[in-house]
């Protein structure tokens, strides 16, 4: 249940941006980055006020330059993903931006591939191909490549290997992040208010409360994943990964009826084909492992009973 919760608010993420306008990409941007802080602050209290040791993962980190560089830089890359999902909701894209998420398990596995130098099954070799067909097709269904996509996808999988390296908890993760992402947003919402350009003050009350709530409703789900994470195994957490994705494409239909020619419901079906390969692969590994480990286990009570 957490983890449909946190998967599904992931979804259902595009009727909320619309309700921050008139304010623009750029300003929901910051006020998500200033408020995130104060909400991951305040749930880091929390935690603190249950278990002591809470915190005792902070002066570790600041003595290690080197990790203290990544989680800037994973900080600065998710900016881009929050940032192009915002822009690209607002601007009549939910359906493509359903398509980064679709294409990112396609994405990371070949960052595997390149940076981590991992081996591909055949069937995760397929899948990647068939993605780039997917790719191919719908490039020539928009006319030009589907970038919206390409962009959150790509952002989100180095956002992944870079959190792979740092190693951080997340909520301790999402605190940094966001520490690193605070000074530059606040500045920003200065130089808005300082030109005339701010919203936060000048449409009501109602208006700024949405907008201070960007930070809880990107703590929230964060939150509920990492509880899901630890209780439930890998396999199941890659099943609900698409429930965000279906949501938004189903949104994209049925709510803002963004068109949908047959070239892009072609590459969205190769997509989709191309994740069931991976689905698929991946559920017959994870059982063929269970199996491996029982056998193990098994083999290792008969050694036990024999020698007694």
């Amino acid at each position: 249940m957490l983890g449909f919760a946190a998967y599904g608010m992931w979804g259902f993420f595009p009727l909320y941006w619309p309700l921050l306008k008139p304010a623009g990409a750029g300003e929901i941007l910051a006020d998500r980055m200033v408020w995130s802080l104060v909400t991951g602050v305040l749930l880091l209290a929390v935690a603190r006020l249950r278990r002591p040791d809470a915190w005792s993962w902070i002066r570790p980190l600041l003595r290690q330059p080197g990790r203290l560089a990544l989680v800037g830089l994973g900080a600065a890359v998710i900016s881009v993903n929050w940032g192009m999902y915002i822009w690209g909701v607002n601007s009549g894209h939910v359906v493509e931006t359903s398509l980064g998420y679709f294409i990112n398990p396609l994405v990371t596995i070949t960052f595997g591939v390149l940076v981590l130098r991992e081996r591909l099954r055949p069937a995760q070799w397929a899948a990647v191909g068939i993605g780039a067909v997917a790719v191919a097709v719908l490039t020539v269904g928009y006319g030009q490549l589907p970038w919206i996509a390409l962009t959150l996808a790509l952002s989100f999988a180095t956002y992944g290997l870079i959190k792979k390296k740092v190693g951080l908890g997340g909520l301790e993760g999402f605190a940094t992040e966001t520490a690193f992402l605070f000074l530059p947003a606040l500045g920003y919402l200065f130089f808005l208010s300082g030109t005339g350009h701010s919203t936060f003050t000048s449409h009501g009350p109602g208006h700024a409360l949405l907008l201070a709530l960007c930070g809880l409703i990107t703590a929230v789900p964060l939150v509920a994943f990492g509880a899901a994470a630890v209780r439930v195994p890998l396999t199941t957490m890659g099943l609900l990964q698409y429930l965000a994705p279906v949501f938004q494409f189903l949104l994209g239909i049925a709510v803002f009826h963004e068109h949908m020619p047959t070239a892009r419901w072609i590459g969205f079906g190769l997509v989709w084909a191309a994740l069931a390969v991976l689905t698929f692969d991946g559920l017959r590994q994870a059982r063929r492992s269970r199996l491996a480990e029982l056998r193990d286990t098994a083999g290792a009570e008969a050694v036990g009973v024999t020698a007694s």
